[in-house]
């Protein structure tokens, strides 16, 4: 069956991936309640659309730190996407400069900043976790900005990992050629990856396994200082869910905040993101942008997000199932469809361009 929507590019993912595989991408954290409020919260917003409006010509970009992108939809980071497809992170990079949008690449990709920033031109940010070794963290920080990405996204709701129940019953063990890249290149900087039928890449290090979570469990307000002075790049803080850290952030001058729960991974039990998007937007006052993931699946969706005062909205899981069902053209369709979805959307609520896309449009709130 050909794909009309994202619920279907789930579906091929699933008929296409290892069971274990799907798994460690669809999976959240114990029971996954948070994994599942991050859906049905979105459908519990209705909307209250304008009409006579005159949509003939309807206009989805918008701006993030300053960077005109085609719609508001950003690539959110997820590990090791050669999991899904042999291409993984430089596939998701190239469809994402084809679409005009913002790649936000993971410490844990399974290619290196510099292979993905050369296989597509489009706009990206790094995400990082911050490690033990300071060092370390400020050499990834330096790899970033000499590759040209224009932000700093600190991921900030991982000071463990997370308890992911399914990949505890799986016993998942990654393939020898899912590796992350860009850690492994830090302590062995002639590693390679095979080439397309070639042999097994070398065995990564032993200590590689322990490193690619050995986050600092005591990351305070100070690192974000310590980080801010390492680089001219703006400061992103990913996983907010209380308006007072919101407020605390705007005091170590960062640039954005994205509303997160790590897509149910990390802390079950709290709230969806979008629930609390708007305590979030309240306490910044307008002074940082803020975005928002977790659960995003319709155009409508990122309708109603701005209409809560989210700048643009970051999607990970949909963008892998695209990777796994198509590789760079699943990419391009998936991001394809949302457009579709997000422009007959705002045609609908007699909104034509985003700025027309206001809280007025959300009833009740």
């Amino acid at each position: 069956m050909e794909p009309i929507n994202l619920h279907d590019y789930e579906e091929l993912a699933r008929q296409t991936l290892p069971g274990p595989a799907f798994d460690f991408i669809a999976g959240g954290a114990e029971d996954e309640v948070t994994l599942h409020a991050n859906r049905t919260a979105w459908q519990r917003i209705q909307l209250l659309p304008r009409v006579l409006m005159d949509v003939s010509h309807v206009d989805t970009s918008t701006s993030v730190l300053g960077r005109r992108i085609g719609l508001p939809v950003l690539l959110a980071p997820v590990a090791l996407q050669r999991l899904a497809h042999p291409d993984g992170e430089k596939a998701v990079a190239r469809a994402a400069a084809a679409a005009g949008t913002v790649q936000v690449l993971s410490t844990m990709s399974s290619y290196t900043m510099e292979d993905v920033a050369a296989a597509g031109a489009g706009p990206k940010w790094f995400q990082l976790y911050c490690y033990r070794d300071k060092d370390l963290t400020r050499r990834l920080v330096q790899r970033a900005k000499a590759q040209g990405f224009e932000a700093l996204c600190l991921t900030v709701d991982l000071p463990r990992l997370g308890r992911r129940e399914r990949d505890l019953r799986n016993l998942m063990e990654f393939p020898p050629d899912v590796v992350p890249m860009i850690l492994l290149t830090e302590m062995d900087p002639n590693h390679a990856l095979p080439e397309s039928g070639g042999p097994s890449p070398a065995e990564p290090p032993a200590s590689l396994r322990n490193l690619s979570w050995e986050v600092i469990p005591s990351l305070t307000w100070a690192d974000v200082d310590w980080l801010r002075s390492l680089t001219s790049m703006p400061l992103v803080l990913k996983g907010i869910l209380a308006p007072e850290d919101a407020r605390i952030a705007l005091g170590h001058g960062v640039a954005a905040i994205i509303v997160s729960n790590h897509g149910g991974r990390q802390l079950d039990g709290v709230p969806a993101a979008i629930d609390v998007l708007p305590e979030i937007v309240e306490a910044v006052q307008g002074r940082v942008e803020v975005l928002v993931d977790g659960g995003v699946r319709r155009g409508v969706d990122i309708m109603k997000a701005l209409a809560l005062g989210a700048r643009a909205v970051l999607i990970g899981r949909p963008y892998l199932w695209g990777l796994a069902a198509g590789g760079e053209e699943g990419v391009a369709r998936v991001l394809a469809m949302l457009r579709a979805e997000f422009e007959m959307a705002m045609a609908l609520a007699g909104c034509r361009s985003v700025s027309e896309v206001t809280r007025a449009l959300v009833r009740g709130q």
